[in-house]
């Protein structure tokens, strides 16, 4: 891959748009020029009218719906960990009814997606057994729907009997933190029942993940690991329009890697999908903000959220999803000058 140019949109989403700026994805954002990125290169900015068309086309094609979602407008996709030792909510929603409470709580604020995940992926987890899994995670699902709960839902997993566990309960959509390499089975699952999946980059897996992550240019490294799970995925039979991705901010990545990934996010609409975000209470949000517990990281969490958004960044997933709401109708508002 040493020799292919990437394109990365720079994006803008205030009201002055020139006649010539080109639609980013569909969404809320457009712009005029393009950062032209190569291995071995220096970057070099291009008119957006200079874009081969194949390129042109990746940036500018709305993106379908997916879930229930169009992507038109920012997606908050609400964490609900039903696990003891997840890194910033461990215990807290592990009972059934506590999760269902949360869930609830979460609708009612205006969450567009709820994601289910039953095996903490925090550094130096374990691998939790499937039976257990789906213990955790089956059961909150089914009493969710069972109590009026309509919006999207996800499982977070890596296992396909969880999945299917979780399908059968009322979930949407798989999200899997490893680009469903983890379980052979997952991708054909997914392909037989015409589930959308959210594919997310990590380098290693969650026990050894922050051990000595190393890249040869991270950004990059990370574009083309996606580009090539999206490629193998579609061959699999989950075509590009059921597909999400994650550059995985955090999974094997150092502060430095994730400012990287932060700073030229918008890389990633070269992909041709929907680009999910979750930098929520990340441990660099809480060296950076000074605020070493992960539940006091809301105002550095919102701040990334809205960076990313200003990427045109589709979906964020996050854990404080009442205050990411408010603050990204406050964002949309300010940006167009009106209320949107």
């Amino acid at each position: 891959m040493t020799g292919r140019d990437y394109f990365r949109p720079l994006v803008q989403c205030g009201p002055a748009r020139p006649d010539h700026a080109l639609e980013l994805a569909g969404g809320w954002g457009w712009f005029s020029e393009v950062e032209v990125l190569r291995r071995g290169a220096s970057a070099r900015i291009i008119p957006a009218q200079d874009l081969p068309a194949e390129a042109a086309g990746r940036l500018t094609t709305p993106r379908p719906q997916v879930a229930m979602m169009t992507m038109d407008r920012p997606r908050v996709m609400g964490i609900l960990n039903t696990t003891p030792d997840s890194f910033s909510d461990g215990g807290v929603h592990a009972a059934e009814q506590d999760a269902v409470r949360a869930g609830l709580q979460m609708q009612e604020a205006g969450v567009d997606l709820l994601d289910i995940g039953g095996e903490s992926t925090r550094p130096g987890a374990e691998t939790v057994a499937v039976d257990e899994e789906i213990r955790r995670t089956a059961p909150v699902i089914e009493s969710l729907r069972a109590s009026g709960a309509d919006c999207a839902i996800s499982i977070d997993t890596r296992k396909a009997t969880v999945a299917e566990s979780a399908m059968r309960a009322g979930a949407d959509l798989v999200n899997d933190v490893s680009g469903l390499t983890y379980d052979d089975a997952l991708a054909p699952f997914c392909a037989a029942r015409s589930l959308p999946v959210c594919v997310m980059h990590a380098q290693g897996d969650p026990e050894t993940m922050q051990q000595d992550p190393r890249y040869d240019d991270v950004l990059l490294d990370v574009f083309d690991y996606l580009a090539g799970r999206i490629d193998t995925l579609e061959a699999q039979g989950i075509p590009r329009s059921r597909i999400i991705a994650d550059p995985g901010i955090g999974f094997g990545k150092t502060l430095d890697h994730n400012l990287t990934l932060l700073a030229r996010l918008s890389l990633f609409h070269d992909l041709g999908v929907p680009i999910l975000l979750g930098a929520s209470r990340k441990r660099f949000i809480g060296t950076i903000g000074n605020a070493p517990q992960a539940d006091h990281r809301a105002p550095g969490s919102i701040a990334v959220a809205l960076a990313g958004l200003a990427h045109g960044i589709q979906i964020l997933r996050v854990h404080d999803v009442p205050q990411t709401i408010q603050a990204i109708a406050l964002w949309r508002a300010a940006m167009a000058g009106r209320q949107a």
